[in-house]
């Protein structure tokens, strides 16, 4: 055998390479050597998950239904579901929900008796029922970091939705990917 190749397996058995990679290799011919793979670069963190304060905040951000469900959101459940410590935090949080909706769809029955209609777009919604930075504009209550409301134009309501990639995310930068 050519001493390129003894050399190749001395280096490779002294690596301490796995067995399968050894096998490949000793099946080879001389000189036709597999050529070392070639380092796969980790790939980019993405940019840490934001939170915010909820309680005593508000909101007027609402994004579109149809935007909101293109980046992956979904329509956040509106029942309690948990037992123990986690049930504070999600009375509070389909509370805040519920409640928004009633606000904006009491405005939306106002609209509708002094107009005749329903706001017909979005951007109609956003000037006549949230009024954005108008003086008797609607404050939301804010919602946690991996939510958002989102008004469905289609049905005419607000509704809450949930980013679950978000708060995978976040609880992969708390608890680490074991989730402990």
């Amino acid at each position: 055998m050519n001493a390129r190749y003894d050399r190749g397996i001395h280096r490779l058995l002294a690596s301490r390479a796995p067995i399968a990679l050894m096998i490949v290799v000793a099946g080879c011919a001389p000189g036709a050597l597999p050529k070392p793979a070639a380092k796969a670069e980790p790939a980019a963190k993405p940019a840490p998950v934001q939170t915010r304060k909820t309680l005593g905040k508000t909101t007027q951000n609402v994004l579109r239904l149809s935007a909101a469900l293109a980046e992956g959101a979904v329509l956040a459940e509106t029942s309690i579901t948990s037992d123990g410590l986690e049930i504070a935090s999600e009375a509070y949080r389909t509370q805040v929900g519920k409640a928004g909706g009633i606000a904006v769809q009491q405005r939306m029955q106002l609209y509708n008796a002094e107009h005749g209609e329903y706001p017909k777009t979005y951007e109609h919604f956003m000037d006549r029922i949230i009024g954005v930075g108008q003086p008797d504009g609607l404050a939301l209550p804010m919602l946690p970091y991996y939510q958002e409301w989102a008004y469905d134009e289609d049905a005419r309501r607000l509704v809450v939705v949930e980013f679950p990639e978000k708060r995978k995310q976040r609880q992969e930068e708390t608890t680490g990917a074991a989730g402990i």
